[in-house]
């Protein structure tokens, strides 16, 4: 049996997760979705939706999606959902889990493959995070939760976005391409969005052998060869290693920030193993996301490279192409890193 694609919905209080949900719920799609509120408190879905009976964990809707409201263990109720399914005592296809406005996705995320029942019947699809147009420059001030949030995501939908200017938009837009630059950028409106921004994007693959986005790198490039007025030629490309920053800092400091590694040299497997192994003992819990394509030694084929906090994975991904420029690139997503370590220690990995 397949594996049951799942999606965390997060966003700091108030960015508009509920309104989004309620919108997927209510849509004619032919989807049996399975939602679980990942903690009963504040944000609930609408009355209409939510049971309230405390006894009573699921509901089903008129269009086959599922509500269940959770108090206790996400892996109790996953596993409980699957159990169900499997004995045929209700039907979905995919689980939205709904995390509360304050809570870090890490150990969300960290659920799928921490347990290897929950492991053995779902797939972490993505992390979508909603973020307040209006609200979110102070709030990427004063929390680090927030931060976190814009840190972990495959899919960041900024709402809200009647309520600001052209200019604070666009300042906003920079400041999360600047926190986390491997994730696309768009516009939720009152929760509108379509179906397919948002369920089975394959943002977070663990265990899937799917190429990394080839576009991941295109805006941060641009932006930092226009910083430093670096333009590069044939010779420079092939004469040394590139190790580039994240986009440059604005008017704000952000403790959660990103960095790019890339190379044209091959990895020498053994030793990126032992580098990658200690990166995550020492720093596993200020790495939110990591995740890259890996030319190794010898290998005809791209590794795909890809993580959260100290679960880590590789996996084989296409061949590379016959004429296809063969090189490495990887991007870290963390608290407080230590580029020049990372950068150094990968260089020292090179062949």
């Amino acid at each position: 049996m397949s594996l049951i694609p799942s999606t965390i919905l997060t966003g700091f209080l108030g960015a508009g997760k509920t309104t989004l949900l309620n919108r997927i719920l209510r849509e004619d799609h032919g989807l049996k979705i399975a939602v679980i509120e990942n903690e009963f408190g504040q944000e609930n879905i609408d009355n209409e939706i939510l049971v309230q009976d405390r006894g009573e964990q699921i509901v089903e809707m008129n269009n086959g999606c599922i509500c269940c409201t959770v108090r206790g263990d996400l892996i109790v109720a996953l596993s409980a959902l699957a159990q169900q399914r499997a004995a045929g005592q209700i039907a979905f296809d995919r689980i939205i889990i709904e995390t509360t406005g304050l809570a870090n996705p890490g150990p969300v995320a960290q659920t799928f493959f921490v347990d290897e029942e929950v492991g053995a019947h779902y797939m972490l699809d993505a992390i979508l995070t909603v973020v307040d147009a209006r609200h979110a420059m102070a709030q990427l001030d004063e929390h680090e939760e927030a931060q976190r949030q814009v840190g972990f995501a495959d899919r960041l939908l900024i709402s809200k976005t009647d309520l600001v200017d052209a200019g604070q938009l666009a300042a906003l837009t920079a400041r999360l391409q600047r926190i986390n630059p491997r994730a696309p950028v768009s516009h939720v409106d009152f929760g509108r969005a379509p179906i397919a921004e948002l369920l089975d994007i394959k943002g977070f693959n663990l265990n899937d052998k799917l190429e990394i986005d080839p576009a991941f790198l295109d805006a941060e490039d641009a932006h930092d060869h226009g910083d430093h007025g670096h333009v590069h030629t044939d010779a420079c490309e092939h004469d040394h290693d590139h190790a580039h920053a994240g986009l440059a800092s604005g008017h704000h400091s952000d403790d959660i920030a990103a960095f790019v590694f890339k190379s044209a040299r091959p990895f020498d497997p053994v030793r990126l193993d032992e580098f990658l192994g200690s990166l995550v003992q020492v720093f596993g819990p200020r790495m939110l996301r990591y995740k890259g394509v890996l030319l190794m030694q010898g290998a005809d084929r791209k590794v795909v490279f890809q993580g959260v906090h100290q679960m880590m994975g590789t996996d084989l991904g296409a061949k590379w192409g016959e004429n296809e420029e063969r090189g490495s690139k990887m991007v870290f997503i963390g608290k407080n890193l230590p580029k020049d370590v990372f950068i150094r220690g990968l260089e020292q990995c090179l062949v």
